[in-house]
């Protein structure tokens, strides 16, 4: 678990913006992109690997009508990246590979999704995660959205968030809200000698902290 205070993520932020010449990537998308770019570093995959970031989205209000807020089940999206290769993510900033991410996030509108939903009914499947990622990449699952540490149940607060062992795979990243404001924390699977390399990247550990819960 990696843990990211308010004001790591607004250097981030700031830094992806600067180096893509923009005001438009978010903190989460610019954490994403470090993810990314930082993870693929220690796998220690061929320049020439094909490589790509995905995120969960959440379609509800990406609809046109938008779904109701009392809407009671998951819509969400597997967006992807555009795909890149190992040695372009690496040779380029943050911004470079952060732009494209925000790309992907802004194309996600009401006629993507529907198409999308068209092309399942003419071949309809059974959703499967692994479908959806291949062992190159990186996925961000969960949202920093939900306050999870608002959750009580008579205990007080809690100190740490783990989501147990289903749906996890190396290159699967979940993320919640932080225990202070502002802050986000990543659980974060990899397999052992890449989870090694990462606590060692030094690009990664000046942004984060972890967590020994």
């Amino acid at each position: 678990m990696f843990h990211f205070s308010s004001e790591a993520l607004a250097k981030l932020k700031a830094k992806a913006n600067a180096e893509a010449k923009t005001t438009k990537i978010s903190s989460f998308q610019s954490l994403s992109t470090l993810l990314w770019s930082c993870i693929t570093r220690v796998r220690r995959l061929p320049p020439s690997q094909s490589t790509s970031c995905r995120l969960a989205a959440n379609n509800r209000a990406r609809l046109d009508p938008p779904l109701s807020g009392d809407y009671f089940g998951n819509s969400i999206h597997p967006i992807k990246s555009e795909v890149v290769t190992a040695g372009e993510l690496l040779e380029h900033g943050l911004g470079w590979a952060a732009w494209k991410l925000h790309e992907a996030v802004v194309n996600l509108d009401d006629k993507s999704i529907r198409e999308f939903i068209d092309a399942w009914l003419q071949s309809r499947m059974v959703y499967q995660i692994g479908q959806f990622f291949d062992p190159h990449s990186v996925m961000m699952g969960s949202s920093p959205w939900f306050n999870m540490y608002g959750n009580e149940f008579g205990m007080g607060k809690a100190l740490a968030l783990r989501s147990g062992y289903a749906n996890k795979f190396s290159g699967k990243v979940s993320s919640y809200s932080g225990g202070e404001r502002g802050s986000i924390d990543l659980e974060v699977c990899l397999v052992p000698d890449a989870m090694g390399a990462i606590e060692c990247d030094h690009e990664f550990m000046e942004a984060a902290s972890v967590t020994h819960y």
